[in-house]
């Protein structure tokens, strides 16, 4: 019998998040995002090398920085460029219960003009989450509209009118 290129339960893209305390990092997804951890495998001094978790059907992995292997956390590089999206029925509980867990509120959760629930927090180990729930759904020429609406509201770069 073959083997499947992609494994049972995975999907063809599954983020890996570098971490400077991955052991840590799991317990804060399970109390934020209610994750479901898979295989932990650890060094002998106790870092996780690898680590799988599930947030609502999705699969992630995760490991512990090490220096010298070419994948510095969020930490060591002062912020990430990715942003990770989650939508979920019932997204303000969720919301809540990361930002209770320790997430850090960077963008207010609020209805936004293309018609989801949206907003944006960054988890204790420097990792930009989005969560959403679609609550309306827009026409182009609707979201258009709205779109230029929400730009014009938007403050200018430098405080310029």
């Amino acid at each position: 019998m073959a083997v499947k290129a992609v494994a049972e339960g995975a999907h063809t893209i599954t983020p890996h998040l570098v971490i400077n305390g991955a052991s840590e990092a799991l317990e804060f997804y399970k109390k934020a995002f209610g994750a479901q951890i898979g295989e932990v495998h650890k060094t002998p001094d106790g870092k996780v090398m690898h680590a799988d978790f599930k947030i609502g059907d999705s699969r992630l992995f995760l490991a512990d920085e090490f220096p010298g292997m070419g994948s510095p956390s969020p930490k060591t590089l002062g912020g990430s460029p990715v942003v990770l999206n989650i939508f979920m029925d019932n997204i303000d509980k969720l919301f809540n219960q990361a930002v209770a867990a320790g997430a850090t509120v960077t963008m207010p959760l609020a209805n936004q003009f293309w018609g989801d629930r949206y907003g944006q927090i960054k988890d204790p180990f420097g990792h930009t989450w989005a969560l959403g729930q679609h609550v309306e759904d827009v026409a182009p020429e609707e979201m258009e509209r709205r779109a230029r609406e929400a730009f014009t509201q938007m403050p200018k770069p430098g405080g310029q009118e």
